[in-house]
């Protein structure tokens, strides 16, 4: 059997349980990755980032793949696992998935097509999900119910998060500055952004 001329990266995202550990990794040195990195997930962290990963992808090159378990390894969501795949592909590097989800190496010159509209899909995902979310909260303003089970910041706390949000600052600086944590800044925006849209 022909040793293939690229390289084959493996990367596992870890759970709690030992024995489903040992054998995602067992199964991606038996595909023939020449390294496995490993990176641990906490039940109680729900956003965190995901620094290995970084550091697996930094380790390709043009025509080398990345070996997965499965495809919602590379990202927390639909839109952010898709704009990795397209990063990737860009570079010339290819994506394998022990699940047979997806190989794009056998996909061949159509793997830029497919994965644009895969693109595509995720961006008009992202845009009803955010539509929905306004919708729900114009529903509850227009009931007079709560918009979050959060209690509400006093008017000077709102007013500075909208003051810093149109001068520029982002989520973690606007946090730092007020002390807000950052689930109720996003609350106050989408809330202000919500009231303009329906008037």
């Amino acid at each position: 059997m022909n040793k293939p001329n690229y390289k084959s990266i493996g990367y596992a995202l870890l759970g709690q349980r030992v024995q489903e550990r040992d054998t995602q990794v067992a199964d991606l040195k038996e595909e023939g990755c020449c390294l496995v990195f490993q990176e641990r997930i906490s039940p109680i962290i729900k956003n965190k980032e995901r620094p290995v990963l970084v550091s697996a992808l930094e380790e390709l090159n043009a025509g080398d793949e990345l070996v997965i378990s499965k495809i919602s390894y590379l990202g927390r969501s639909y839109f952010e696992v898709i704009n990795r795949i397209k990063d990737l592909q860009q570079k010339g590097i290819h994506i394998r998935t022990l699940d047979g989800g997806i190989k794009t190496r056998d996909l061949g010159e159509f793997a830029p097509f497919i994965i644009g509209i895969l693109s595509g899909l995720a961006s008009v995902e992202q845009t009803l999900t955010r539509e929905k979310k306004l919708e729900r909260i114009q529903h509850r303003l227009e009931t007079g119910k709560s918009i979050g089970g959060r209690p509400k910041t006093n008017k000077a706390k709102e007013s500075l998060v909208l003051r810093l949000r149109d001068e520029g600052y982002s989520y973690r600086s606007i946090r730092e500055q007020t002390g807000l944590a950052l689930s109720t800044i996003r609350r106050i925006i989408v809330e202000k952004e919500t009231l303009i849209m329906s008037t």
